[in-house]
């Protein structure tokens, strides 16, 4: 197992702000990496998402998702309406390489811990923000909430059929998609810092995050036209793609069938109703749907064991379609390692997930379950005398 000591992050002090779950992401990739995160909360009920419940599952008076996602780091409590917490922050940040904050727009200025009065104080610290949509316009003043940051990004309208509506995605997206941006950001800020002693503000917004993810089929869509993307009504699986890019369902699950040539495919499935289409590769997408249903009509017909053994050897990109319990008991799943067990002192043991990185060809793990709220106050203020 790997240690603290010789990850690339080792001794760099991160100040997290944050709470929810786009700024924690981010520090949480750089505890990964080894930094250590000190998480600055209120000490009347610390983050709010340790009240973000997912399911009925509570674990040490905190919800799952707290723990998950700030597995790791240390907690000091701070009253920001208190001139003497006020002061004893100011003086952590003197010492911090990167502070990481997600308030509204405006707010962080109010309590007196804007860019321009950290720099102040610590020229070269890396400065790092997410907001919801950026620092001006006329959405500032909205919630920066994933599912709200969904709907404006456009990303709705690529998901599920076509007439089924905007479809969201079943995840916070924007959330970690701004956290791994913005941790993107510090890093390089970091090498900058490096080099010219220079700090620096990173900025982005959930989104921004969701813009960039879009990046391939916006471009598609700004350069042929302004078409709007039309989803297959049938077995959508890419609002840009051609048949027979989809997932099909068997007597006993679900194939995945990504991008493989229509008159191949015809062969090896022996669907001679495709030949119609084979030869003329723009009706893959012009008559999508039908072509998906002959297909689908066949993959109906049989085993997922026994279409991966037709399709597989003649190198269909093709997969079995898993649930969280398949996957897991997979030895492909297995041998990437990305499970780990934290704990704390108070009984708390939890199963989450392990950094998606290899260092030097090794995963790391980490033993320290995410913290009690101010649990590590009297420790901190000892350490850097505030």
């Amino acid at each position: 197992m790997r240690t603290h000591t010789d990850l690339p992050l080792e001794g760099l002090l991160v100040v997290d702000m944050s709470q929810f779950l786009s700024g924690p992401y981010c520090s949480l990739r750089m505890l990964d990496l080894g930094a250590r995160v000190i998480k600055v909360e209120r000490p009347d009920g610390g983050d709010l998402s340790r009240r973000l419940y997912l399911s009925d599952t509570e674990i040490g008076g905190d919800s799952t998702i707290f723990h998950a996602i700030n597995r790791g780091k240390e907690s000091l409590a701070l009253d920001m309406k208190k001139p003497a917490d006020l002061e004893t922050l100011r003086k952590l940040l003197v010492r911090a390489d990167v502070l990481i904050q997600n308030f509204r727009p405006g707010v962080i200025e109010r309590l007196g811990f804007g860019y321009e009065a950290v720099k102040a104080i610590n020229p070269a610290i890396v400065y790092a923000s997410i907001s919801g949509y950026g620092e001006e316009g006329p959405w500032v003043a909205r919630p920066g909430q994933d599912l709200l940051a969904q709907s404006r990004s456009g990303l709705m309208w690529l998901n599920g059929d076509e007439g089924q509506g905007p479809v969201p995605f079943g995840l916070a997206v924007g959330d970690m998609l701004a956290g791994a941006a913005l941790c993107q950001g510090i890093l390089a800020a970091l090498v900058r810092k490096g080099i010219t002693g220079k700090g620096s503000h990173v900025e982005t917004s959930l989104l921004e995050a969701l813009v960039d993810f879009q990046f391939e089929v916006l471009t598609t869509y700004l350069n042929d036209g302004r078409r709007l993307p039309k989803r297959s009504d049938f077995r959508s699986a890419h609002a840009y793609l051609s048949a027979p890019y989809g997932v099909y369902p068997a007597k006993d699950g679900y194939l995945a069938i990504a991008m493989t040539p229509l008159g191949k495919l015809q062969d090896l499935l022996g669907l001679p109703e495709l030949v119609a289409f084979s030869g003329n590769p723009s009706s893959w997408f012009t008559e999508r749907d039908r072509i998906k249903k002959i297909i689908s009509a066949r993959i109906e017909t049989g085993t997922i064991d026994e279409w991966l053994a037709v399709l597989e050897p003649a190198d269909i990109w093709c997969a079995r379609v898993l649930n969280w319990e398949e996957l897991l008991a997979h030895d492909g799943f297995k041998v990437l390692d990305m499970l780990q067990r934290v704990e704390r002192e108070d009984d708390v043991s939890i199963l989450t997930t392990c950094s998606p990185l290899r260092v030097d060809g090794a995963r790391p793990h980490h033993d320290r379950a995410a913290p009690r709220v101010g649990e590590h106050s009297d420790t901190i203020r000892a350490e850097f005398s505030l």
